[in-house]
């Protein structure tokens, strides 16, 4: 895939995706949004590409749903970005008490604003897999993760959207034994941790 001149690409999530952007003069924030903008501005130097990113920490797609039209539909993205759905987890985890997003009601709620992309952009979609919660794959979190990594597989599939294979890409390498960690806390992301979301974002999206 080539970029055209003075595309819009808009990336949408949560804390993962927002990584203090809200204290960074170009709104970017210091993560894989950061990162892959640098990488195609680098790459494609006379190119006028606009980078927007829409992460906001603590949401989950029901939050972007609240949040759609203004953030995605109104902006006109031509390429949009999404991932979501580890404070999807997280919150039965930390918060029981709370209404849960369960995996059935995710891939409704993700049906309904892609559907709201289709008929309102022209954008191509790329959906990001959810990474991991805690860099253990027996850990609670990931074993519940597996079905909401699905559901993005089935989404993706019926949109025609580009797939960015992140959990996997987390998951092998937490296989492979490495002592360099990926992550602050078990979910945020340090500077391996972008950097290993930025490398497959690159190959998924532009091969």
């Amino acid at each position: 895939m080539q970029f055209n001149s003075k595309d819009r690409i808009l990336f949408i999530g949560d804390s993962i995706t927002d990584s203090g952007r809200k204290e960074d003069n170009e709104m970017l924030g210091w993560g894989y949004v950061r990162l892959i903008r640098d990488y195609l501005h680098v790459t494609n130097p006379n190119k006028s590409l606009q980078v927007l990113n829409k992460g906001v920490s603590g949401n989950r797609i029901s939050d972007l749903e609240a949040r759609w039209k203004e953030d995605v539909i109104d902006l006109k993205p031509d390429y949009l970005s999404v991932s979501i759905g580890v404070n999807d987890v997280w919150r039965q985890i930390d918060h029981p008490e709370m209404e849960q997003v369960f995996p059935d009601r995710y891939k409704e709620i993700y049906v309904k604003i892609l559907t709201e992309v289709k008929e309102n952009t022209n954008a191509t979609i790329i959906l990001m897999e959810p990474t991991i919660i805690e860099e253990d794959l027996l850990a609670e979190g990931n074993q519940l993760l597996k079905a909401y990594v699905q559901v993005v597989h089935e989404v993706a599939e019926e949109f025609e959207a580009i797939v960015v294979p992140t959990h996997q890409a987390f998951v092998s390498y937490l296989e492979s034994q490495s002592e360099m960690p990926l992550t602050t806390d078990g979910v945020h992301m340090n500077s391996l941790g972008d950097m290993l979301m930025t490398k497959v974002w690159i190959e998924a999206v532009l091969g």
